[in-house]
C-alpha cells in the first residue's frame, strides 16, 4: 500500500479467522518492524511469538486466574484508572465497540464475555510478547523504542493483510507468559500483540477510533501567520 492509505486503512482486528499466520510471513514483517528508530541504535527489544498449544496454553491459564479473581501482575509500572479526558476517550471508544457488538448496557453477561474476549486475546492465532532488557530499568527510553517496534509491527502486517490489535490484557498475568515462553528473567514483560486474519464478519472491526484535531494537541513555534 502507499504509505499515507496504509496509516489512514489501519484499524484495530478483534475477531481473526481460524487460519494461521505463517512463520515465514511474521519473520518478514519483524524484519521490516525492527527498522524503527532506536535511541542511539541500542535495539533493547525482544519478541516472543507464540502460537498453537503454547498460546493456547497461556489463555486457560489467563481465564482461570481471571475467573478466581486474581489479581493483576504486569511488570511494567501502570497508572491508576483513566480520568477526565482520557477517561472520555476510553468510554467513547467502548461505546463504539458496544454499539457494533450489540452489548447493551445492562447487559452484564455480554459485557463480562467481551472482557474475557481480552484477555484470552479476542482467540487470535498468534500473540506476540515484546520485552526489553531489564538492566536499562529504570527509565523510559527503551519504552520508547518499542512502542516504535510495535507500531512498526502493526503496519508491516496490516500491509499484508494481516490484523493486530495491541492487547495488554494478554500480560496482565506476565507470570504465566514468562514461564510458558520461557521468557528469561533477564528481560522485562512490556506488552502483547494479538495478530491474524481479519475476520470481515465480526461486527468489532468495523470500528474505527477518533483521534483529535491537531489543534487541540499541536502547537507551532517560530512560524511565519
Amino acid at each position: 500500500m502507499e504509505f499515507e492509505h496504509l496509516v489512514t486503512s489501519r484499524r484495530s482486528i478483534r475477531g481473526y479467522k481460524k487460519k494461521p499466520v505463517p512463520r515465514q510471513v511474521i519473520d518478514e514483517i519483524i524484519t521490516l518492524a525492527k527498522r524503527a528508530p532506536s535511541s542511539m541504535n541500542v535495539q533493547a527489544w525482544h519478541v516472543h511469538v507464540l502460537t498453537g498449544k503454547a498460546l493456547d496454553t497461556v489463555r486457560r491459564r489467563n481465564m482461570e486466574e481471571l475467573i478466581a479473581g486474581a489479581p493483576p501482575q504486569r511488570e511494567i509500572f501502570t497508572h491508576g484508572p483513566y480520568e477526565g479526558l482520557h477517561r472520555q476517550r476510553q468510554v467513547d471508544i467502548a461505546k463504539k465497540l458496544f454499539a457494533e457488538m450489540k452489548i447493551e448496557r445492562h447487559d452484564a453477561e455480554k459485557r463480562q464475555d467481551w472482557v474475557r474476549r481480552g484477555f484470552r486475546q479476542f482467540d487470535a492465532p498468534v500473540s506476540i510478547i515484546l520485552t526489553y532488557d531489564r538492566c536499562l530499568d529504570p527509565g523510559v527510553t527503551c519504552h520508547f523504542d518499542l512502542g516504535a517496534l510495535c507500531y512498526g509491527i502493526v503496519l508491516s502486517a496490516w500491509d499484508r493483510g494481516i490484523g493486530c490489535v495491541v492487547n495488554g490484557q494478554g500480560i496482565s498475568r506476565s507470570n504465566i507468559v514468562r514461564e510458558v515462553a520461557n521468557i528469561p528473567d533477564e528481560e522485562v514483560i512490556m506488552t502483547a500483540i494479538a495478530m491474524g486474519y481479519p475476520d470481515d464478519s465480526f461486527p468489532a472491526n468495523r470500528v474505527v477510533s477518533d483521534r483529535e484535531p491537531n489543534e487541540n494537541f499541536v502547537r507551532y513555534i517560530g512560524f511565519p501567520d
